[in-house]
């Protein structure tokens, strides 16, 4: 849910019980989790090298775009963003012939690296609307953008009428002790969640207090919502090889939780997975697990062609070796005819988690 507050919630609610608990509970953590890591990282059963991107289904291309470049996002002029019928897409989302056209947005994060955002419209299928939606809807996604200058950012796009803030008054929120507002949900147009976040230094440990590593411009974490922690862990931990960021998660509630995200009442507790970036060797970014305690409901019926869908990609090497324990680990194949080789050799299929039926997109790059 937030990268910044999930560091404060540390801060606040937990900083005198870890001291007391942290050890026997990693101890524990790492007993339980070490058979599912340990088939993660077995080569010969396949493995994931990264997270890689994530993608947005949208209704109307050139207003995403539009609005992906209002937050500092460059489109890649290599991808292709006319109307076309593209057979690699339609065996990948397991649908019939359609017009498709898609856009690649980009960011420089802080390593060097690209992370992108993929935007993909279709034309001649059935699709539901989902942009109304909550933040705390069970199978909603976000990611974590941290920019230069948050207040400007959000006039800019006051000003303009892009501005779909969700925390609130429709304001960025100052964390608890502060009076800046540094951080708040918004959503592109159509309802997909954007954390927007300042950047900020690194603060070192002092009177007690952890250390707090710096946010610096681009973006840094990708979430969603969950049913069962426990499940989800299983999948995005056990299976993926997501490294757990802390053995604790405290139950959280108070109005800093509820005003990023325009909540009242919301009980929620945070997983952060930490991955490797596919591409930028020695580069980490999490994969934010959210759970309500208090907002248990059905997932919403979805199909990936559904306007304001979400989904993440990781790369993976031993693709048919991994689709096959990602199977038998509850994830359900989108694809219908299993892994589909693109014009460039690289194999990608889509599935869905176990937990809320989150789509991921596992793809293999042809061996030089």
């Amino acid at each position: 849910m937030m990268g910044v507050i999930g560091g404060i919630m540390v801060e606040l609610s937990v900083r005198v019980a870890r001291l007391v608990r942290v050890a026997a509970m990693c101890a524990s953590a790492a007993a339980s989790c070490t058979p599912l890591v340990g088939l993660a990282a077995d080569g010969a059963q396949g493995k994931v090298v990264g997270i890689a991107f994530v993608g947005r289904t949208v209704s109307d291309l050139d207003r995403s775009v539009a609005f992906y470049k209002a937050l500092g996002f460059s489109q890649d002029p290599a991808a292709n963003p006319s109307w076309r019928r593209d057979d690699v897409v339609e065996r990948l989302y397991g649908i019939g012939e359609v017009r498709t056209r898609m856009a690649k947005m980009y960011v420089n994060n802080a390593s060097g690296q690209r992370f992108v955002v993929y935007l993909r419209e279709l034309q001649g299928i059935p699709r539901k609307n989902l942009a109304d939606h909550t933040a705390w809807d069970p199978g909603s996604s976000h990611f974590g953008l941290v920019v230069p200058d948050a207040e400007s950012l959000w006039s800019q796009l006051q000003a303009s009428g892009s501005l779909r803030a969700r925390s609130w008054g429709g304001k960025l929120i100052a964390p608890p002790g502060q009076t800046k507002g540094m951080l708040a949900y918004i959503t592109d147009p159509d309802g997909l969640d954007i954390e927007i976040i300042d950047q900020r230094p690194a603060v070192p440990a002092q009177d007690g207090r952890p250390a707090r590593p710096a946010f610096l411009p681009g973006v840094n974490h990708v979430g969603l919502v969950v049913l069962d922690s426990d499940r989800a862990r299983a999948f995005y931990e056990g299976l993926l090889g997501g490294q757990r960021q802390s053995a604790e998660a405290p139950w959280l509630k108070g109005d800093f939780y509820d005003s990023a995200v325009g909540g009242h009442g919301n009980i929620l507790r945070f997983h952060n997975e930490s991955f490797a970036v596919a591409g930028a060797p020695g580069t980490r970014m999490n994969f934010e697990l959210v759970e309500f305690q208090n907002r248990k409901k059905p997932v919403a019926d979805c199909h990936i062609t559904d306007i304001g869908v979400g989904y993440v990609g990781f790369e993976v090497e031993g693709l048919d070796a991994f689709l096959a324990r990602a199977q038998a680990a509850g994830a359900k194949p989108v694809s219908k005819s299993g892994i589909v080789t693109m014009r460039s050799g690289t194999r990608e299929v889509m599935v869905r988690d176990p937990d809320v039926g989150g789509f991921v997109e596992l793809f293999e790059h042809p061996q030089k």
